[in-house]
């Protein structure tokens, strides 16, 4: 599953759906790398 984040105000990362953190951040992986931050609303 592909999902979407917000790292600060201005910076989104869009990959793959790695893990919940229990604060309500994400994790996806994009290459060898791992980015967490608030995922963003789906569109309607």
């Amino acid at each position: 599953m592909v999902a979407t984040i917000m790292i600060g105000s201005c910076v989104s990362v869009q990959g793959t759906f790695i893990r919940q953190l229990s604060d309500g951040k994400i994790v996806v992986q994009v290459g060898d790398r791992l980015y967490q931050g608030r995922a963003v609303n789906q569109a309607a």
